[in-house]
């Protein structure tokens, strides 16, 4: 055993100050996050989940002084970029954006996944669907758009905003049943995301989109498509000129996306108040506030408890909803 001299005492006491000094602290004693963060978006880059992630990323980094690098994982409908969150080691260091498809994807059978597997962190928006045309569309109004899908064929009329399943495919399944017809009598082509399926509407490949105006909002002001309506109860302050579909056409349906934080099941119970008391700074901060509102993207904290809650509600909701629609596994 070696033996501890006066000289080497000094010299290890000196060392430790030194590294004090120098800001450095042995890995154990080292406050969260002593590391980069990884985000993760179930979504695709340019998307309103993506943006809403990249402000709330870059808020966070500056707040809590270490990166909080955002990834893109698509695919699966979502089940990718989800699954990808709930499997991360429950350590702070993975956290991601849940969106409203955990409520819905279960309930397809696309996977075992539903809001219990995470610790929620914080709930920050909330989105109606618009619903949307090119530009060169003949439609004037969602009246003329909804007219001509009574009077076509099943499956001849071509829509898209997100996976099949999505909270955009369920907004269209919903505007349908309200207005008596099949579920499918739109047909849905499944995207990974809102940014693409513009793409597709604006080059020709759809006929219509039902994603929130401010994701369509890029496209709509390059003069490549219009909304005609949102399913809100009201319009947004942002888009004044998009009326509800209740004013246009008298069907009073309105539904919405969310979009919130969480990280793994059973992330330690101090990290994930650090990560909602700074996602709560986040949330209050003008920096956040106008950069959701200058794009029309809707605001509502959550914590971490109340977040929980209102995805458990969302998730009864949802099921109720895609059964009723035929969209959950037999």
């Amino acid at each position: 055993m070696s033996k501890i001299t006066r000289r080497s005492f000094a010299a290890s006491s000196a060392a430790v100050a030194a590294s004090a000094a120098f800001g450095f602290k042995p890995a154990l004693a080292q406050a969260y996050p002593a590391r980069p963060v990884t985000v993760i978006v179930p979504w695709g880059a340019g998307g309103g989940t993506d943006a809403t992630a990249r402000i709330v990323a870059a808020l966070l980094e500056k707040d809590l002084g270490q990166p909080f690098n955002v990834v893109n994982r698509t695919g699966g409908s979502g089940v990718v970029g989800h699954t990808a969150i709930a499997t991360a080691q429950p350590d702070g260091y993975t956290i991601g954006m849940l969106t409203v498809e955990i409520s819905m994807m279960h309930w397809q059978g696309l996977t075992d996944l539903t809001p219990k597997s995470y610790t929620p962190l914080g709930l920050m928006n909330e989105d109606p669907p618009g619903i949307q045309v090119s530009s060169s569309s003949s439609y004037k109004t969602v009246k003329d758009l909804a007219e001509a899908i009574k009077a076509a064929p099943p499956g001849k009329f071509k829509a898209s905003g997100t996976g099949q399943g999505g909270i955009w495919h369920l907004a269209l399944v919903g505007w349908m049943q309200a207005m008596g017809l099949p579920a499918n009598q739109v047909a849905w082509v499944p995207s990974n995301g809102a940014a693409p399926a513009m793409q597709d509407l604006a080059a020709g490949g759809l006929d219509l989109t039902t994603c929130s105006v401010p994701e369509a909002r890029a496209i709509i002001e390059a003069g490549k498509a219009k909304s005609l309506a949102i399913m809100a109860p009201a319009r947004n302050p942002i888009f004044p000129d998009v009326p509800t579909l209740k004013e246009s056409m008298g069907v009073d349906y309105a539904t919405g996306a969310w979009r919130g934080i969480g990280a793994p099941k059973n992330l330690p119970p101090e990290i994930a108040a650090k990560l909602t008391a700074a996602l709560k700074k986040v949330y209050d901060s003008a920096e956040f506030k106008d950069f959701m509102a200058n794009r029309g993207f809707g605001t509502v904290w959550g914590d971490g408890g109340q977040f929980g809650s209102f995805m458990d509600k969302g998730d009864t909701q949802m099921g109720t909803a895609m059964k009723a629609a035929g969209l959950t596994k037999a």
